[in-house]
């Protein structure tokens, strides 16, 4: 009988498939069997995190192009000019505290052409292929919660080609609304205590952000799930995010355990290995935090949408289970 080979164990293999279930197990979605599923399936998370780096590696470089180009001083107070101009004017021991009050300064960069071009490209190739991206990535992760047979990198670029419009009509309105309500926050943000109209809509605009990151895992969760109208798959997400409203804090104070926990090895971390801790989320975060969120949002859909479908008696695609949903 022939000795058989051992296979060298590939720890960013993206065609291997992880470990499958065993017969008989129970795979109710609870906390325990998350950890379980979390332990078979991590060398494919660790593969899936450098595709899903893209999204975060542009946003690094913008980042990057904005605090290391030519800088120049600025005072911080806009009351900074008519203070130093009634200070020339009639010089006196109030102007001179008030000056001194408001002539803090601060660093602001210069932007020149390279940096505004960088930032540009940057921002464009992160709006143009953020529904792409993610599409990819949720296809994958919901292959693995529901304990489908993984292959990483196949699986991603598939997962894109069968929703490539869908997740490009998609992508720049999940941007637009991202970027609408970053902008609203700062704004709000900025003027809280100044009256309580500004107080109210930072509050009602912090409650918009945290209802749509509960929506987002299920609009396109939805959307590589099902043939339906994008007003119905945003419907259906608010409804999920309310009955499914205990997964999702979970999931979101799982993400942010391990959130805290990666800020606290950097505080943590002598200088000389700085550098190396500030770098390590970039093996894994984006993973694991994605199929956090999906292994909480998947058993929803599964509830009230896909177990109902598959009473019918056609199915369109075997492969994806993509459903007609009138």
């Amino acid at each position: 009988m022939e000795s058989q080979k051992k296979k060298k164990f590939k720890l960013f293999d993206m065609n291997r498939d992880g470990k499958g279930v065993e017969k008989g197990e129970d795979t109710t979605p609870t906390l325990k069997f998350y950890f379980k599923l979390f332990k078979r399936r991590f060398s494919s998370l660790l593969s899936l995190n450098l595709l899903m780096n893209f999204q975060i590696i542009p946003i690094i470089v913008a980042i990057l192009a904005y605090f290391f180009t030519h800088m120049t001083t600025s005072q911080t107070s806009a009351v900074f000019a008519p203070v130093y101009g009634v200070s020339l004017i009639d010089p006196s021991i109030t102007t001179a505290t008030l000056l001194s009050g408001h002539g803090i300064q601060q660093l602001i960069p210069i932007f020149n052409n390279p940096a505004y071009i960088v930032i540009a490209i940057c921002a464009l190739f992160l709006v143009l292929t953020l529904g792409w991206q993610t599409v990819g990535a949720t296809y994958v992760l919901r292959g693995m919660v529901r304990h489908d047979p993984v292959f990483v990198f196949s699986d991603f670029f598939y997962g894109i080609k069968k929703n490539f419009k869908e997740g490009f009509v998609y992508g720049l309105i999940d941007a637009l609304i991202i970027i609408v309500l970053a902008i609203d926050f700062m704004f709000f943000y900025a003027r809280t205590g100044t009256s309580m109209g500004n107080n109210l809509m930072f509050w009602a605009i912090t409650a918009l952000i945290i209802l749509y990151l509960f929506m987002r895992p299920y609009i396109y969760m939805m959307l590589i799930t099902f043939n339906m109208k994008l007003s119905k798959i945003l419907k259906n997400a608010l409804i999920f995010s309310a009955l499914g409203i205990k997964r999702n804090i979970m999931a979101v104070l799982g993400i942010v355990l391990v959130a805290g926990l990666n800020l606290a090895l950097v505080m943590i971390s002598p200088a000389a290995i700085m550098q190396v801790t500030l770098i390590l989320p970039l093996l894994y975060f984006c993973a694991f935090a994605g199929f956090t969120v999906n292994y909480a949002v998947y058993p929803i859909i599964d509830r009230y949408m896909i177990e109902p479908c598959r009473e019918e008696p056609e199915v369109q695609d075997p492969r994806d289970d993509l459903y007609d949903v009138e």
